[in-house]
């Protein structure tokens, strides 16, 4: 996979932090030593948590080394690291107190063993907080795969299907977070759905390029690319109907998950 683009991300930086400060907002700590980001991407998440947790110790985690590079502009404070979130560990002795992972873990495999490994990985009373996008179900991702599906654009694509982990259902995260031998004190898990107002159908496509488009038109030659887009333009502007102020309504499903250890 082709690296991120920071600028392109933090194009609609307001929408995308909003979530991710809501989390914070639900996490029940005073104080922490250690606060851990898993997926900090340019730094917008990590610049909350900073500020939340003024006197902790910092850490960004991300495999992308241009995000790392915003990230650590932003927020020189802070220690950003390089590394896969599916095999992250902190380092001997210095476990966290909070792990959180703001709109990353939905690029992340294996849910079932991840989350349990993650929350195993807390120092006592330490918590897990997380955002997962829920919306391949909405017209957005739904309209990806389907114009991923078209001759020109299948044979170089693959499997629209698998181009994104599906998260599992809100019951399946409580289990495995609230089960005897997790060890949890107490597990919150929300479901919200954003209504976002979008100027145009160019937009929804602009914010959608910074994230769930990448993976489809990256490696895509520049003509099959521009096809692709315009294909998938038309079918937005299609689906996302023009409000009375002449802009779109743009629905964000997103799954929040709070969980605290036993002190």
């Amino acid at each position: 996979m082709l690296d991120w683009n920071p600028a392109l991300y933090l194009r609609f930086a307001d929408e995308r932090t909003r979530p991710a400060a809501e989390l914070l907002a639900r996490v029940p700590l005073a104080q922490a030593r250690h606060v851990v980001d898993l997926g900090c991407g340019p730094g917008n998440s990590t610049e909350l948590l900073a500020q939340r947790f003024p006197e902790a110790c910092i850490t960004g985690i991300d495999n992308s080394q241009t995000m790392l590079a915003a990230a650590r502009q932003r927020l020189p404070q802070a220690g950003f690291a390089l590394a896969d979130i599916a095999t992250w560990t902190p380092n001997s002795g210095d476990a966290p107190d909070l792990i959180y992972a703001n709109a990353a873990l939905q690029w992340v495999g294996a849910h079932e063993t991840l989350l349990p490994r993650l929350f195993a990985l807390l120092a006592p009373g330490g918590v897990l907080a997380v955002q997962m996008p829920d919306n391949l179900d909405e017209p957005t991702h739904r309209l990806m795969r389907e114009v991923a599906g078209l001759p020109r654009f299948a044979c170089h694509i693959g499997d629209a299907a698998r181009v994104r982990t599906g998260i599992l259902p809100v019951g399946s995260y409580y289990d495995l977070l609230a089960a005897p031998e997790a060890g949890a004190a107490s597990v919150d898990i929300w479901h919200t759905v954003y209504q976002h107002p979008m100027d145009s159908a160019g937009a929804i496509v602009q914010w959608l390029q910074g994230t769930g488009l990448k993976p489809f038109v990256e490696g895509l030659e520049p003509a099959l690319r521009d096809g692709f887009l315009a294909e998938y333009k038309r079918r937005v502007d299609a689906a996302y109907g023009m409000r009375a102020d002449g802009r779109r309504l743009l629905a964000f499903p997103r799954l929040f998950i709070v969980a605290q250890r036993q002190s």
